[in-house]
């Protein structure tokens, strides 16, 4: 019988894990105690269903991950630099609010960051590339270099965040998480040293998903027009689904053939990513992973 599949993120000071109907944080506040956080995954029919549709489950996982990715990762900053002796505070400050409205408010807010993103990593290449259009004239030149000068953004923009302390950090327990889940995955037991052991990278991260988006992107836009240049923009925009959907199927596919010989190649270039979204994490945060996946395991 094969193993479940986990997922996670890294939080502030922390790591949420997941499994398909839980979820589970741990973080380290400023006293070194480890405090959780923990919420069932509603299982909503018409979102499973929606789950099962190839291409159109990609957008459904990213906009589901999204959502509840935010309640663990706000649970994590409220806490961040608090004493615990506040921790009434908090959760006065949360009474005082009308919490309804501040969740509400947080999940749109995270939708139309990850949005207002995608549309910027999308469309300044576009623009940029057009302004080489007089030197490079055909259309897989022109979406040749719009896509490498996606990528350029997409690098400079990692390597740029992750030399700030706390996003330095943050990849540091997103090492953590990955570690965990290839001790997991390999069957050893799970202590600090066995996690230490075990590669930081993993084949079903978001950040691989991310760099696909790059690839398959320069794929799907040799069959659009890039002229007219108001074309060009629409089908970017319009494309902008099709491309995560394609993008998450596509991740699915290397994690499903990665211990095949030839065809775990199309993996490392998602897994050369993670060298920059994630940083070799130590003990306590390993400590930290460690325990919020044992958590999650409880659950069961």
């Amino acid at each position: 019988m094969d193993k479940p599949k986990f997922g996670g993120q890294a939080v502030i000071e922390g790591v949420m894990f997941q499994s398909k109907d839980k979820m589970v944080t741990a973080i380290r506040r400023s006293n070194d105690d480890i405090e959780y956080f923990e919420m069932d995954r509603p299982e909503k029919a018409w979102v499973q269903k929606l789950k099962k549709i190839p291409v159109l489950r990609g957008n459904v996982a990213i906009i589901e991950s999204s959502i509840y990715g935010m309640k663990h990762m706000e649970f994590a900053t409220d806490r961040y630099e608090r004493d615990p002796a506040d921790d009434v505070k908090i959760e006065q400050e949360k009474q005082d609010a009308n919490t309804a409205r501040i969740v509400m408010s947080t999940i749109i807010v995270g939708i139309l960051s990850f949005l207002v993103g995608k549309f910027l990593f999308t469309l300044i290449p576009v623009f940029i590339a057009e302004v080489f259009s007089g030197v490079v004239t055909s259309h897989v030149g022109q979406v040749f270099l719009e896509s490498v000068f996606k990528l350029i953004l997409l690098l400079v923009y990692i390597y740029a965040i992750s030399m700030t302390p706390m996003i330095k950090r943050l990849f540091q327990y997103h090492g953590a998480e990955h570690k965990v889940i290839n001790t997991f995955e390999n069957g050893d037991e799970l202590t600090v040293g066995n996690v230490q052991k075990h590669s930081r990278l993993h084949y079903r991260c978001g950040s691989s998903f991310i760099l696909f988006t790059v690839l398959v992107g320069f794929v799907v836009y040799m069959f659009v027009p890039v002229d007219p240049f108001y074309v060009r923009i629409l089908n970017r925009i319009a494309l902008i689904p099709v491309v995560i959907g394609l993008s998450f199927e596509f991740l699915q596919f290397t994690n499903k053939v990665r211990n095949v010989p030839v065809l775990k190649w199309l993996g490392i270039p998602g897994l050369m990513l993670q060298l920059l979204t994630t940083k070799q994490p130590d003990g306590h945060q390993v400590e930290v992973a460690i325990k919020s996946f044992n958590k999650l395991l409880r659950s069961f």
